[in-house]
């Protein structure tokens, strides 16, 4: 049964060294916060998952936090590239990261099949692909009954799974709206799951057919308003173009890089503190 506990709490009891760790949010509801708290407490030797590591991933990859990338596709979206990934890819900086590189579906269905506790996923893809040169974790396998040649690839089960969603009750039920990905199969999937929420309700008022994932299949739920900021969430805020573009030039740069991190986030005593010190500068 889900907890109701502070990020900082649930990252420290929850978020170990060498853990292997999925942040997920499609579009919306990206976990920017408890990526934020991770660096804040120094966790180390991370295997990142995502289906799509965008600004999250290129902060913690330059903070030092990941030893490897699982995932199907990185840049800053609407901008250009994750300058810290490429420049830990490319250059071992601050540390070499080990990648390994999947299509989206293959990826959407080694959480499927992580979720429903199988060793690996099977789909029809990769078919003169180039990915299957680079990546020996995608391997093929004849179909029993067509003998049908289809690719497979391991099950995600992170360690952790950690998502942002607008409410949860005091129950711990969480609902999310809007955009779905794959927050739901990455939750159930995982060991532990760690919510971060707009805010904590009476009552869910959960419409027909709502994603609600349910309090046992979470560890710990967090309040953290504005949590997935700078991407948006459904019915709160809507997405900080400005952040992402802003973003490039502080990414380009190892010590300016560095800088920012040691005065947004490492320098601040959580999210609520960073907010408010991003939100002073830009008066």
């Amino acid at each position: 049964m889900a907890e109701i506990i502070s990020l900082h709490d649930a990252v420290k009891r929850f978020v170990n060294d060498g853990d292997t760790i999925a942040l997920e949010g499609f579009t919306h509801l990206i976990p920017t916060a408890a990526s934020h708290e991770i660096i804040r407490q120094n966790k180390k030797d991370l295997t990142l998952v995502r289906m799509t590591p965008d600004l999250v991933y290129d902060l913690l990859i330059g903070a030092g936090c990941a030893k490897k990338l699982i995932f199907s596709w990185g840049g800053n979206p609407g901008v250009g590239s994750l300058h810290r990934l490429r420049d830990a890819v490319e250059k071992g900086w601050p540390h070499p990261l080990a990648i390994s590189e999947h299509s989206h579906a293959a990826m959407a269905n080694a959480y499927v099949a992580g979720a429903s506790n199988l060793p690996f996923a099977v789909l029809r893809g990769y078919q003169g692909s180039d990915l299957v040169k680079v990546n020996p974790d995608i391997k093929f396998i004849a179909c029993p009954y067509t003998g049908e040649q289809l690719a497979t690839v391991p099950s995600v089960r992170p360690d952790v799974t950690i998502i942002h969603a607008q409410k949860a009750d005091r129950a711990g039920n969480v609902l999310i709206q809007g955009i779905l990905g794959v927050q739901k199969e990455a939750a159930l999937a995982a060991q532990r799951c760690i919510v971060t929420v707009e805010e904590i309700v009476d009552d869910l008022q959960a419409p027909m057919n709502a994603c609600v994932l349910p309090s046992w299949a979470l560890t710990a739920v967090c309040v953290v308003p504005g949590g997935a900021h700078p991407s948006y969430a459904h019915g709160y805020y809507e997405r900080d173009n400005r952040f992402y573009q802003a973003w490039d030039p502080i990414a380009r740069d190892r010590e300016t890089f560095t800088a920012w991190i040691d005065t947004y986030i490492r320098g601040t005593e959580d999210f609520l503190q960073f907010q408010a010190k991003l939100n002073a500068e830009a008066k």
